[in-house]
C-alpha cells in the first residue's frame, strides 16, 4: 500500500483464498478510499481478489499494461472502463510518491511488469526475485536460508526464461534500488544479495557437476549409477545422484541450475522409460537449464527403445550427447569398462568449463 499526498495505490492483490487476510490488513490500515490497484501480473495469486476490491472500492481504477488488461478482462471478467493502461517506463504520481512501470515480459508470463517507487527507491519486483519462503518477519535476516528458498523458486519457475531475465537485469542497473519487495517471500533490505545471486544463476557459466536422476527396479541401474559416481568422484567431479523414488523433485530442479552434465539412468519398462524417469526428463526439458552435456545409462531385460524414448524427450536441452551405456540384465565387466570410458569422456569435456 502506497499513500501519496493526493492518491493511494495498492500493488497487486491476493489469491481468492486469502481475501479475508487482505481485508483484515486494509482494515488495520484504515483504508477507506483507494484510487489505484496496480496489477503487475494477471496470474490469480496476484489478481484473484481484484473483483472484490473493485466492488468494495467503487472509485478504484486498475493500472496495468495492455497485455495484462486483456488477460484480466478474459480471466476475471473485469470491465474495460475500470482499467487504465500504461506503457513501458511510464510514471504515475500519487503526490510526493511516483510510480514507474518497467515491462519485463516472460518473467514468467508475457504481461509481467515491475513497479518502482522512485522517492523511496523500492522495487516491487512481482515474481522476479521471489522465494518459496514465509515467516512472520517481513525482512530477510538469514540470507543463507533465503538463498536456498530463492534458488528453488528460480529453478522451478524462472529458469526457462533465463535469457529474458538476463536482459531485464541489465535494464535494472539503471535504477538505484535500496529495497526489493517481491510478491513471494521476504523483503530484501540489501538487494545486492539477491541481484548477485540472479546474475550467477542466469549466466552461461556452469559448475564442474554431474547430476544423475535414476530409478532402479532390480539393482542393475543402481549398480551402474554407483560405478559411474565413483569414477567421476575420483576425477574430482561433484556428483549428485537423485533416486527418483525418494527424492524431492524440487531438489533436482535446484541441481539443474548449475550443473554441466546430466546422466539419465533408467530401467526399461514395457519397452520404454520408467514413468518416474519420464517425469524427471520432462521437467528438465521444460526448465531448459544451461546444461552442456547429457548421456543415458540403463538396462533392459529382453529389448525395448528406452534410449530412443529419452533422446526424443530432450529437444529443449542444447547439449552435446555423450556415449550412452545400455546393458542387458546386470552389468558385466565390459559394461563396467563402458561406464569408466563414459566417466573419462565427461571428465575430458569438463576440462573446458
Amino acid at each position: 500500500m502506497i499513500k501519496g499526498q493526493k492518491k493511494t495505490a495498492l500493488i497487486d492483490t491476493v489469491d481468492p483464498t486469502k481475501e479475508d487476510d487482505l481485508l483484515d490488513n486494509l482494515d488495520d490500515l484504515e483504508i477507506e478510499h483507494l484510487d489505484y490497484i496496480v496489477v503487475n501480473h494477471a496470474e490469480q495469486d496476484h489478481s484473484g481478489a481484484i473483483p472484490l476490491m473493485l466492488e468494495l472500492y467503487s472509485e478504484a481504477k486498475i493500472v496495468t499494461n495492455q497485455k495484462c488488461k486483456k488477460m484480466l478482462m478474459e480471466h476475471l471478467l473485469i470491465k474495460e472502463d475500470r482499467i487504465i493502461t500504461v506503457n513501458d517506463n511510464d510514471t504515475l504520481s500519487l503526490g510526493g510518491k511516483t510510480l514507474k512501470f518497467i515491462f519485463t515480459p516472460w518473467v514468467h508470463w508475457p504481461e509481467t511488469m515491475l513497479t518502482y517507487l522512485k522517492e523511496d527507491k523500492i522495487l516491487f519486483s512481482c515474481d522476479l526475485f521471489g522465494a518459496h519462503f514465509a515467516e512472520s518477519n517481513l525482512w530477510v535476516d538469514d540470507e543463507s536460508k533465503v538463498y536456498f528458498a530463492a534458488k528453488r523458486y528460480y529453478a522451478e519457475i524462472m529458469m526457462p526464461f533465463r535469457n529474458n531475465i538476463k536482459k531485464h537485469l541489465e535494464r535494472l542497473k539503471g535504477l538505484e534500488i535500496k529495497t526489493i519487495a517481491p510478491s513471494h517471500g521476504q523483503i530484501y533490505s540489501h538487494p545486492e544479495f539477491i541481484l548477485s545471486a540472479y546474475r550467477e544463476w542466469v549466466s552461461d557459466e556452469v559448475e564442474n557437476e554431474v547430476i544423475i536422476p535414476y530409478v532402479s527396479m532390480h539393482g542393475s541401474v543402481e549398480e551402474m549409477v554407483y560405478i559411474l559416481t565413483e569414477e567421476l568422484m575420483r576425477k574430482g567431479i561433484t556428483v549428485k545422484p537423485f533416486n527418483l523414488t525418494r527424492t524431492d523433485i524440487g531438489a533436482l530442479a535446484i541441481a539443474l541450475v548449475d550443473a554441466a552434465t546430466i546422466v539419465i539412468a533408467s530401467p526399461t519398462v514395457l519397452t520404454g522409460v520408467h514413468p518416474q524417469v519420464v517425469s524427471a526428463v520432462y521437467l528438465a526439458n521444460a526448465l531448459r537449464p544451461k546444461l552442456r552435456y547429457a548421456s543415458v545409462i540403463g538396462s533392459y531385460g529382453w529389448g525395448g527403445k528406452m534410449l530412443e524414448n529419452i533422446s526424443s524427450m530432450i529437444g529443449n536441452l542444447k547439449v552435446e550427447i555423450l556415449s550412452p551405456v545400455i546393458v542387458k540384465g546386470y552389468p558385466k565387466e565390459e559394461d563396467y569398462n563402458s561406464l569408466i570410458r563414459l566417466a573419462d569422456e565427461i571428465a575430458e569435456k569438463h576440462k573446458n568449463l
